[in-house]
């Protein structure tokens, strides 16, 4: 079946809520962001989660140091990077003894195929996630910056279909960038993604999950996809 997570959780019921509703797994986010928790409250939430159901972290810029020393603390099974990490940078986070699956988010602008298909030949991830690219005003007037993550907003998924099946040889392809219980069903069956990840299509507020719309989310992806695909 399609890997389902519910990202940008803050708190236990919202968790709980979307393991109920059969997601796969439930993302935390350690990056500047309204829907940013701390390691602490993380490591509470996943200490409630059944052990089959993936807790990601989802990280910027960070240092590998930081990042290991989260994923330790609050339990994690992948690490998710949003930021401008290359894949030397995500061998460095293969270390150690039990080594932690890691996704790459892209966003889709232009030139993403090249980022693409470097990442899937290095190997050096576990998964491509797509992601929105959209560009917002930077602080004090200095041009723009790019949002990196819950935006709500679409990508164009004809135009990524032209290379997905290309990118899915290599490595699994996570689809993201807003997703709603309405669309989701769409992009599944157009983009065959192994994965799909939700944020702001099934909240009521940045970091507060609408329990029925995950419920929503969850039974379209399944009506689209119900082939059986391996975590």
């Amino acid at each position: 079946m399609t890997w389902i997570k519910i990202c940008g959780t803050t708190n236990r019921d919202d968790a709980l809520a979307a393991v109920d509703a059969g997601a796969d797994a439930v993302g935390f986010v350690f990056a500047q962001s309204p829907r940013r928790v701390e390691p602490e409250t993380a490591q509470e939430i996943a200490a409630k989660l059944p052990q089959a159901v993936d807790r990601v972290g989802v990280f910027c810029n960070e240092s590998a140091e930081r990042i290991g020393a989260i994923a330790r603390q609050a339990g994690l099974t992948i690490i998710q990077l949003h930021g401008d990490e290359t894949p030397a940078f995500a061998r460095s986070l293969f270390g150690g003894g039990n080594r932690l699956r890691v996704f790459k988010a892209v966003s889709m602008s232009p030139g993403v195929v090249s980022v693409l298909r470097e990442f899937a030949v290095a190997g050096t991830v576990d998964g491509l996630l797509l992601d929105s690219a959209v560009l917002r005003a930077a602080c004090m007037g200095q041009g723009t910056e790019l949002v990196r993550g819950g935006t709500g907003i679409t990508f164009d998924w004809k135009r990524a279909a032209d290379f997905v099946p290309e990118i899915a040889e290599r490595t699994r392809v996570i689809l993201a960038g807003g997703l709603t219980p309405a669309n989701v069903a769409e992009a599944v069956r157009l983009l065959k993604p192994w994965g799909v990840d939700v944020c702001t299509g099934v909240e009521n507020s940045p970091g507060a999950k609408d329990h029925a719309k995950v419920r929503a989310f969850v039974a379209a992806v399944r009506e689209a996809q119900p082939n059986a695909s391996q975590k």
